[in-house]
């Protein structure tokens, strides 16, 4: 309910701050609030990254079908299909807000004042680091200006630039929260500076680690950055720490695929990209993710059994798709995310992922510390989060529960346990954080496929939607509005990355 109470708060403030003045005059009720606050403005702005971003029913999925992990047998679905199209800078206007939300803190403590600044920074990193993901170079240090300057057409800043921004700003929100008192407002830790300390700094290796061909960089510096955040700094430790909305059983508050009012639980199938990485591995996260097809129960099979379990292939014509749905010879998604209200917690940036990013900058030799012990560590994580988020009934784990014994076992499989080679190596670190983010994350998944190859996603072209159809995309297009309205800027930028050409096949920066 808290959740709730903060969001209608919020909603509230941004009403009163925007309404006309005549307006306020004939509706001000003298019993309500009547001025914003900081802690107001922190909770609408975490919430829009958190559970605006995750989206719910059909949209929660989306993602995911991009990330192989989910087929949809309503209609052809553009991200199953690899149409990535145009994204949206729409994100930008949220950081408004953040100018805002500093601003109220005038007259409060240092340590209030600079817990919000933090925020901010970490706000506009992450803002700033997915949209240059998705497209390449970005307005950055021009952005955001129209309402204090008027410049309504900002200029790119290079893919280099936007990094170097990302990191300094969270070099800076660690530095604020160092000093920071606890804060209101705050969805996700309660407001406790040293648990977003750990999640600036943690996000920092994530952006880190995407930048893994530029080490030769002298400005990044991304190996010595690394280094001195994991030496210096606190980061995630458990999955405590990891950066999750937590669902309750409260209208609003509610699982973004619970069943209720959710006309689409009926289309998801899941991927057997995913499915048949997990029979090879004998991973019992298989009977936690997915439901047995009914075909195979009829023919006597039991739930838990892997034989049971049958993927469909992503890169599938859809009437492909549409016949083995009606054939009923198909995964469903577990019924834990259609039945549980409070389903699981689904994070952004999770411990176990944190620890496959240290396992890897220690194959590529960055660190000194242990590859395996990171990658096992990872794996154990993984493991943990999904059986302690599962409430111990039968049709939720088929009886295949998973505990320490099995995650011992489970690590010394052929498959699982460490190789030899350092590609070799690579491949099982990617392929785990993959088995790991499964209905979570959005889209690091493809993010993580495009950046290393890992798990290997099929490419039809009778079904690819990208062009040329044999190969996947790696970007969005930029927005139709920037095409409309600051289209000198974008042009400048499509030149200098491109080519000139806007499509969703040019290599950015980060990938050369």
């Amino acid at each position: 309910m808290k959740l709730f109470k903060r969001y209608i708060l919020a909603f509230t403030s941004i009403l009163l701050i925007y309404s006309c003045a005549d307006l306020d005059k004939i509706n001000t009720n003298p019993d309500g609030i009547t001025t914003a606050t900081p802690q107001m403005l922190a909770t609408k702005l975490i919430l829009n990254i958190t559970r605006d971003d995750i989206s719910g029913t059909k949209g929660f999925m989306r993602p995911h079908m991009l990330n192989k992990y989910i087929l949809w047998s309503e209609f052809p679905e553009s991200p199953q299909y690899n149409d990535l199209g145009r994204t949206g800078f729409g994100r930008f206007t949220r950081l408004i807000d953040v100018q805002k939300m500093i601003e109220l803190t005038e007259g409060k403590e240092e340590t209030e004042k600079n817990a919000y600044k933090a925020l901010g920074h970490f706000l506009r990193a992450y803002t700033f680091f997915r949209t240059t993901m998705e497209v390449g170079d970005i307005p950055y240090s021009d952005a955001l200006k129209g309402e204090s300057d008027g410049n309504v057409k900002p200029v790119y800043d290079t893919q280099k630039e936007v990094f170097l921004g990302v990191l300094n700003e969270l070099d800076q929100a660690d530095q604020l929260f160092a000093s920071a008192s606890q804060f209101d407002g705050d969805i996700i830790y309660g407001g406790d500076p040293l648990q977003w300390r750990k999640m600036v700094n943690s996000f920092a290796l994530k952006v880190l680690i995407n930048l893994y061909k530029k080490t030769g960089d002298g400005d990044l510096d991304v190996v010595a950055r690394f280094n001195q955040i994991i030496n210096n700094r606190p980061i995630f430790e458990s999955n405590n720490d990891n950066f999750s909305l937590v669902y309750s059983d409260v209208e609003n508050q509610r699982y973004p695929f619970f069943k209720e009012g959710n006309q689409f639980v009926i289309y998801p199938m899941v991927s057997d990209v995913i499915i048949n990485k997990l029979k090879n591995y004998n991973d019992y996260r298989l009977f936690y993710y997915a439901a047995p097809s009914e075909v195979k129960i009829d023919e006597g099979y039991t739930a838990s059994e892997y034989d049971a379990y049958v993927g469909v292939d992503p890169s599938a014509v859809y009437s492909d798709v549409s016949s083995i749905a009606s054939s009923k010879d198909y995964s469903d998604i577990n019924q834990r995310y259609k039945e549980i209200a409070e389903g699981e917690p689904v994070y952004l940036l999770s411990y176990a992922e944190i620890q496959f990013v240290l396992a890897e900058a220690a194959v590529r030799g960055w660190i000194s510390g242990n590859a395996e012990t990171y990658y096992n560590e990872g794996v154990r994580a993984a493991m943990h989060f999904v059986a302690d988020q599962t409430p111990d009934e039968e049709i939720f784990h088929h009886n295949m529960i998973i505990d320490d014994a099995y995650i011992n076992n489970y690590l010394q499989g052929p498959e699982v346990q460490f190789l030899s080679s350092a590609e070799e190596q690579i491949e099982q670190i990617i392929t785990q954080k993959y088995l790991s983010t499964f209905l979570q994350s959005l889209n690091n998944a493809f993010f993580e496929n495009r950046r290393t190859g890992y798990p290997e996603f099929p490419i039809n072209p009778a079904s690819n939607e990208n062009i040329p159809s044999d190969k996947l995309p790696v970007r969005w297009m930029y927005p139709s509005d920037e095409v409309d309205y600051n289209k000198s800027n974008l042009d400048e930028a499509l030149n200098r990355q491109y080519n000139g050409t806007d499509d969703n096949n040019g290599v950015m920066w980060i990938l050369q």
